[in-house]
Parts: structure tokens; C-alpha cells; sequence
């Protein structure tokens, strides 16, 4: 019987002056914030969907017991501490069997379609990435199976070289990777990616 998949929203306390740091110094605390916060529930809503299972990846660790802030129907798990390729890798390595895909909760523009196909090309590759046009990525996923591997210690985070370091470290594993990469979406970072945003709405 096939495993059901497990996807991982990344979220971050939705506490103002604490997320989109980068966006807020460009269109202020309140604009990031609302920003972040509607996105986080938008994406939670639409994605939650019976063929996977829907957990909530959060930092910090305490705010996984509060409650009246987190997007329904999904299980909360700790992001732990590290680096964000540690914090991606724990659930790949400690999640139930079967695979694992991972995306942010500043993407407008995922949809279930998007999070299927990902599920669906690990049924014939070790790892799938979603690019994003700044060099970083989406999404990644790992198939798990027979192993899982960490392609994240070498990654230069918030840097145009993200995706092509995690695609090396990939490749560095020992046994052979196949990779694949799906359609490419924008995350929002910085005003013009937040006006984009605004005017498509």
C-alpha cells in the first residue's frame, strides 16, 4: 500500500517586528505583518487537502502550545534550533514513513496542484526542488526511501546561490540522487515582490 505524504508548512510566530525582518525595513512593520499573517492562513486553508498529511513546522518552540493563532487542521511540530537547512531536515529525518515536502508560507502562488506534482515526482526521484527566481527555492521534498540524505550543509542561505548549493550537495551524496525540478515560483522578499502581490489580489 502506498504511504501517504507529509507536507511542511515553515511558519514563524506571527508576532509583529519578528517576521519578513527584510520586507518590513522596505514597507513597514504593519505592511510585513499583514503580509505574513494573511499569507500563513491563505496557504494553510488551501493546501490542506486528504491525500497528505498537513503539519505546521514552528518557530520558535514555545509558540507550538499557543493556541488561537495557527491555521486549523494541521499538526504542530517544533522547527528546533540550527540553521534553516537543519530545521528542514528534522522532519524529513523524524516524520512517519513516507515522503516528505517542505515549503514557506510567504508564496503566494502555491496551489494543491503544485504540492500534488511534487508528491508525484518523488514516485520516480530521491528529491524534487520548486526554484524561485532570486536563486533560492519554494520547495523541496525527499522520497526518504532508502535513505534520506542532507544536501543542506553547504547551502548560502538568503543568497542567489541557494539552489544551485543545495543541488551540489545533493549530488555530493555518495549514492547516485535524482533530482527534479518543478515549475518555479516567486516568494514575496522585498517592495517590488509586495506590490506585485498587492495589484495581483
Amino acid at each position: 500500500m502506498k504511504k501517504m505524504g507529509h507536507l511542511v508548512l515553515m511558519a514563524k510566530e506571527p508576532r509583529m517586528g519578528r517576521v519578513k525582518t527584510r520586507l518590513a525595513s522596505e514597507v513597514g512593520l504593519i505592511n510585513a505583518w499583514r503580509f505574513y499573517h494573511f499569507n500563513l492562513a491563505r496557504t494553510a486553508n488551501a493546501l490542506r487537502d486528504d491525500r497528505w498529511h498537513c503539519w505546521l513546522s514552528i518557530t520558535p518552540d514555545r509558540a507550538v502550545a499557543k493556541r488561537g493563532i495557527w491555521p486549523r487542521g494541521w499538526k504542530r511540530i517544533k522547527q528546533g534550533s540550527g540553521d534553516l537547512g537543519a530545521r528542514m531536515l528534522g522532519p524529513m529525518k523524524t516524520l512517519p514513513t513516507g515522503p516528505v515536502v517542505i515549503i514557506g508560507s510567504d508564496v503566494p502562488d502555491i496551489t494543491k496542484a503544485h504540492i500534488n506534482a511534487a508528491f508525484r515526482s518523488l514516485g520516480a526521484n530521491d528529491m524534487t526542488l520548486g526554484p524561485a527566481p532570486d536563486g533560492g527555492y519554494w520547495m523541496v521534498g525527499q522520497r526518504r526511501r532508502p535513505v534520506t540524505i542532507d544536501p543542506f550543509k553547504n547551502a548560502r542561505w538568503s543568497t542567489a546561490h541557494a539552489l544551485d548549493d543545495t543541488l551540489a550537495g545533493a549530488l555530493a551524496s555518495p549514492r547516485r540522487i535524482r533530482i527534479a525540478l518543478l515549475d518555479t515560483l516567486s516568494d514575496v522578499d522585498n517592495k517590488n515582490d509586495y506590490l506585485n502581490w498587492k495589484n495581483k489580489r
